[in-house]
């Protein structure tokens, strides 16, 4: 594929997670976070988006949040849990996006906040209006997602070089 070609980059915050007596890498969804994943799943099946890699935290949180969203599409994309998308800043993520073979035209990354809204932000140099307001409004919560295009290599993807296309939130 040509680097030309317009890429995509879904930006998806983990469910709602509990909080038993667990080291924070190891909390796992709450209840709702369960119902609010696969929500979130079959919303990105229904924007017809088509995953050629997901990039996810290690952390249990968003392995469960993957598993239950991956389900409801219609292609399971090759998968990679990245220890380094744990507790990541915007600059570590764009770090981790920049290594993404430039084959690979779209690109889910599963991640936590306050990282993933950060990259959102930092990443859209243009947005829809809509989804801009939608974003700006509610933030980042638990089972969110943005949708971004850029056109370029990954190895040149940069603060200001996408535009953000679409936001989801559960309540939405």
């Amino acid at each position: 594929m040509s680097v030309a070609e317009p890429r995509r980059i879904v930006l998806f915050r983990h469910a709602k997670a509990d909080w038993p007596q667990v080291t924070d890498h190891e909390r796992p969804l709450a209840e709702r976070g369960r119902m609010d994943a696969a929500v979130a799943g079959r919303k990105l099946a229904d924007s017809g988006i088509t995953f050629d890699l997901a990039l996810c935290s290690t952390s249990v949180r968003t392995r469960e949040t993957w598993k239950l969203a991956v389900h409801e599409l219609a292609h399971r994309p090759k998968t990679v849990y990245e220890e380094r998308v744990y507790e990541a800043s915007p600059g570590e993520l764009i770090a981790v996006l920049n290594e993404v073979p430039d084959d690979v035209q779209t690109v889910i990354l599963i991640g936590h906040n306050p990282g993933v809204h950060g990259l959102a932000e930092i990443l859209a140099g243009g947005a829809d209006a809509d989804a801009r307001e939608r974003m700006d409004r509610r933030g980042f919560p638990t089972a969110a997602f943005a949708v971004l295009t850029y056109e370029g290599s990954w190895k040149a993807l940069e603060p200001g070089a996408a535009t953000l296309a679409d936001y989801w939130a559960p309540s939405e």
